[in-house]
């Protein structure tokens, strides 16, 4: 039996930080208000969201067309997971009240037999579930189901949760190997991970089985989209079936092996880690080793073969896709948003199954980096593409770049990234710890008050930290009696040198230290401090040699932080500038960076433009003009001023 290590709920934790509370501050007094309009189509300039007049249509509350995305539903569900992450925290009457509303308008579009889909109420009645390839129904669902139960959790009102319910218990008769039952899957995982939550909610076993037999169904009938398909008369809801969009193509949907066989993360990337993070929900709370062993399979294909350095997954934009091991091109990336989300929830479920260091890793560089880069430091404007290198001119005139922005928008027809940031952010304690009956877990290096219940005992935990601009951490541990058990703190791969102390009496790391965690065991008594320093040096990182997009280049890092350059800071041409890799790099702090940052300094050159005359090429020269190169975080990038950006930058020829 797997021992599961549970992360504190969000009642556990309250987050006191200098970093990161201005980001749920910001969520909570700016973005859910700000995304609440967008659902409401309030936003001058901005593409517009149906979502809310959707649902007033299917409640019978006004008339109208379906507006929007087949998916269009799953905005409201995740700013509802949003706001009720946020009561949790800080109870605020009048949002409450809004949310209460928009259940009520959510249950009202509820059919007599718990069939909620706005899109087939409305432009397509009687169709359901007769495009599960194409049109997201148990994806919509899922989401809902994860608001239902964050709702619960944080008001203790049941009314969504009842309504969820009420559509799981169909699903669970439509969905099935009887007779007479649908013997499918969803085209876009989602749903497999919500009914884990339903199932933890309400204890009703059928939601768990009901996951499984979604799991476990996958891929055992490779065809069973292309049969649907041909069921439908070769057509797809996406284009006909002379358009671009023809015959399914099962490993985009991660459905051409079994789960347990798959070997490879493939196909639309965050349909792939919703669909590993169910896989190891399940394998948790079942015991299966098959799965689990699948997960780290495909964990490890992912984080050491197609994973960029801010944490970002899918390296194209032709189905918002993996392609293949090392193919990680930074003018053309994709990296959206929702993926690197998907990716710091199957982190978070790997470290509740076995903690090591790596997963921990993985989902603080995704989190500094390449999620709370995609919103602006307003919260009103939103990338959808996380791209390391950015031409504004090449993004506007070539095709093959549009889809890579040089600015933020404030919103999409597609809007499925903005929502779900604000329910990440919202929910940010609930990754920071995890325990069991006598292990605390410190993952993230977060400002942050929490209890936990070890046995029949309360312990509460006080982090400070200055984290990420400074290495110092400090937990004070407070039983409420004194008490033996262990807290373990992560120890990042990326720090080199690592001093460690339990009331000032120096610990040895090494003979602590597990799977990337030091394990400090002993009788705690209120008071006891437990402090650790690491190391924030300046980090000049390379790419593994196939990694041909950054062969003779280097990315810089400090932290868990990955910096990049701005056109604001170096000018334009930024691929004329090469940095010096064996010269003297430094940091310091700037109170006026967007609200404080760590910018780093170092030696480097330009190429000398003004002595090409009109020739397009010439003989090799290399007579650059030194310079110094400025870099800033790159979750900042694009809040100054429209210009150029990159991550990998060239190194001078004498360098690594």
């Amino acid at each position: 039996m797997l021992r599961l290590n549970r992360s504190a709920a969000l009642k556990q934790v309250r987050i006191e930080d200098d970093f990161w509370t201005p980001f749920k501050n910001l969520v909570r007094e700016v973005v859910i208000p700000y995304q609440w309009d967008a659902l409401n189509d309030r936003i001058p300039d901005a593409e517009p969201s149906h979502a809310i007049r959707n649902f007033r249509i299917a409640a019978g509350k006004e008339t109208g067309e379906f507006g929007g995305f087949v998916f269009q539903d799953t905005d409201v569900a995740k700013w509802l997971e949003a706001v009720a992450h946020s009561l949790q925290e800080h109870p605020d009457p009048e949002l409450e009240k809004l949310a209460d509303e928009t259940i009520d308008l959510i249950a009202e579009a509820q059919h007599e037999d718990g069939y909620l889909n706005t899109y087939y109420t409305i432009k397509e009645p009687g169709k359901q579930w007769t495009n599960l390839t194409d049109c997201h129904e148990l994806y919509t669902a899922g989401h809902m189901m994860e608001a239902a139960v964050a709702y619960y959790e944080a008001t203790g009102k049941r009314k969504l949760l009842d309504v969820m319910c009420k559509f799981a218990d169909l699903i669970g008769q439509v969905f099935g190997r009887e007779e007479g039952q649908i013997r499918g899957y969803d085209g876009h995982q989602e749903i497999e991970l919500a009914l884990v939550k339903m199932y933890e909610a309400t204890g009703n076993d059928a939601y768990l089985k009901l996951s499984q037999y979604f799991i476990d169904e996958r891929g055992q009938e490779p065809s069973f989209f292309i049969k649907e398909w041909e069921q439908r008369g070769m057509t797809r809801h996406w284009g006909d079936a002379k358009g671009p969009h023809t015959k399914p193509d099962p490993s985009y949907h991660q459905s051409h092996l079994p789960v347990r066989e798959q070997k490879e993360a493939v196909g639309h990337a965050v349909r792939a880690v919703y669909m590993y993070t169910a896989m190891a929900d399940l394998a948790a709370r079942t015991s299966d080793a098959s799965l689990l062993e699948a997960c780290r399979t495909l964990w490890r294909n992912i984080v050491q073969k197609q994973m960029y350095i801010t944490g970002g997954i899918g390296s194209t934009a032709h189905g918002e896709a993996f392609t293949f091991d090392y193919d990680l091109p930074n003018d053309t990336i994709y990296a959206e948003t929702c993926a690197s989300i998907g990716l710091i929830f199957f982190a978070q479920r790997m470290l509740q199954i076995e903690p090591k260091g790596e997963y921990g890793d993985v989902m603080e560089r995704a989190l500094y980096n390449n999620v709370i880069g995609s919103m602006s430091q307003d919260g009103k404007q939103y990338f959808y593409v996380n791209p390391l290198e950015v031409w504004p001119e090449a993004s506007e005139k070539n095709p093959a770049r549009r889809h890579v922005k040089a600015v933020r928008q404030k919103w999409f027809g597609c809007s499925c990234c903005p929502p779900n940031v604000a329910r990440l952010l919202a929910s940010l304690g609930a990754y920071v710890y995890s325990s069991n009956e006598d292990t605390i877990y410190t993952h993230l290096f977060i400002g942050s008050k929490s209890s936990f219940q070890l046995g029949d005992k309360r312990v509460e935990l006080n982090q400070e930290t200055h984290y990420p601009n400074e290495g110092h951490v400090r937990i004070t541990v407070n039983p409420e009696q004194a008490l033996e058990f262990t807290v373990a703190i992560r120890i990042p791969g990326w720090s080199r040198s690592n001093k460690l102390t339990v009331n000032g009496e120096s610990v040895d790391i090494g003979a602590i230290r597990r799977d990337g965690y030091a394990y400090v065991t002993r009788t705690w008594k209120a008071g006891d401090k437990l402090e650790l320093e690491l190391s924030m040096d300046i980090h000049l990182l390379h790419a593994h040699p196939q990694l041909r997009a950054n062969a003779g280049m280097a990315a810089i890092q400090r932290g868990p932080l990955v910096y990049c350059l701005e056109e604001a800071d170096n000018g334009s041409n930024l691929s004329a500038i090469t940095i010096d890799a064996r010269g003297e790099w430094t940091f310091r702090y700037d109170a006026d960076l967007l609200g404080g940052a760590v910018r780093i300094e170092g030696s480097g050159y330009r190429e000398d433009e003004s002595s090409w005359n009109e020739e397009l090429y010439r003989p090799v020269q290399f007579a650059p003009s030194p310079i110094r190169v400025h870099a800033i975080p790159y979750y900042l990038w694009g809040n100054r001023k429209q210009g150029e950006m990159r991550v990998w930058i060239r190194v001078h020829q004498t360098g690594i």
